[in-house]
This record gives C-alpha cells, structure tokens and sequence, in this order.
C-alpha cells in the first residue's frame, strides 16, 4: 500500500507536469519560469525545488512520465488484443487507435514531446533517447511476432517500421489536432488503418 504522503506527492508532481508542459507548449522552456510553473500548478515556488532540483529536471522527468504513459498505453492494447486472439496487425491497429487517443488526451504534451525530438544540443537528450526507444520497442515487438507467425512479410525492417508507425499516428494525430479538429478519431483512425493494411493503392 502507497502511503498517503506518496499518493500526495505524486499528486502533487501531477499537477506540476499539467502546469509546466501547458506553459511550455505556449511559450517555450527558456521563457518559462520556475515561478510560473508553481503559479499555474497552484503551490509555491518551494514545491517545485522539493519535488525537482532544478526545471530541467521537471522537464525531464515530465518527458519521462508523459512517454511511460504513451509505452503502457500502446502496451496495453497490444495485450488485449492478443488476450481475445486478435491478429499482430490487428494489435498494430489497436495500438494505432491507443495512441491516437493517447495524444487526444494530451495534446500539449505530445506537441512538445515531437518539437524536443528534434532540437540537439539539450540537458534531456539522452533521457529523450532512451523514452523514445522505450515506445517504439513496443512497436517492434508486436511487428516481430507477426514476422515470425507468418503474418507480416520477412522483408520488413523492423525498426525503421516501428519507428514509422509511430511517427505517422505523432504527426497525423498533430496534424488532426491543429488542422482538422472538425474530424472525430474514428475517422483519422479508420485512414491511418488503411494505411497500415496497405489498401492506399486501390489493388
């Protein structure tokens, strides 16, 4: 049983993560301040530095807790849809579907989570690295099993394909967010599904 000073302070990191990945997505990690990040989470300034050294490391472990939440979601599908006999692609699909929903939760997150991939040169990069991996291995495992089972042709590179499919339902599900509020996640899952069935050509 957790204590209930743990549930606390993981409340309490919670409501810093909303705060600072909210203020970060609007103006930035070098505009924003530590001050800020309290204010918007509602506690004071003394919090932050008692849960996290520094911003840096609110930034990390936010980088950290919000991909652990992407991985164990898109884990979680794979294992349900293997639990009712599911196929691999049928999985690939629900894992399509869990993160689409993942980034309709969280869509400040998953904006700033895809501008921090590409910037070089941060205190987080090796952390980012190794979250990242940790999301796409998911991937890789479920398109391994299908390689193996028959399912999926030998010819694919599995890490490329994984990391591919991750990126496609990051950025189309961006893409959707900001351009295309207007569509409802059965439809942007139902055209990246054809997609991933390779029905695109029309043969």
């Amino acid at each position: 049983m957790e204590s209930s000073s743990t549930t606390r302070r993981q409340a309490t990191r919670q409501k810093l993560y909303e705060a600072a990945v909210t203020l970060i997505a609007e103006k930035g990690f070098s505009a924003t301040t530590v001050d800020e990040i309290a204010e918007r989470a509602g506690v004071a300034k003394g919090t932050v530095y008692y849960n996290f050294k520094s911003k840096t490391e609110l930034f990390e472990e936010l980088l950290r807790h919000g991909v652990g939440l992407l991985t164990a979601s898109l884990r979680s599908a794979a294992e349900e849809t293997a639990e009712r006999g599911g196929t691999r692609v049928e999985a690939l699909d629900a894992m399509i579907r869990a993160g689409l929903a993942f980034i309709d939760r969280y869509p400040a997150f998953t904006q700033l989570y895809v501008a921090e991939l590409w910037r070089t040169n941060r205190a987080w990069q090796a952390t980012l690295l190794v979250v990242r991996q940790e999301a796409v291995a998911v991937v890789e495992d479920v398109l391994r099993e299908g390689v193996g089972n028959g399912e999926l042709s030998e010819e694919i590179d599995i890490p490329l394909t994984a990391a591919a499919l991750v990126g496609m339902v990051l950025v189309a599900a961006l893409d959707w967010k900001a351009f295309q509020p207007e569509r409802s996640m059965d439809d942007v899952h139902s055209a990246l599904s054809l997609l991933l069935h390779g029905r695109v050509s029309g043969h």
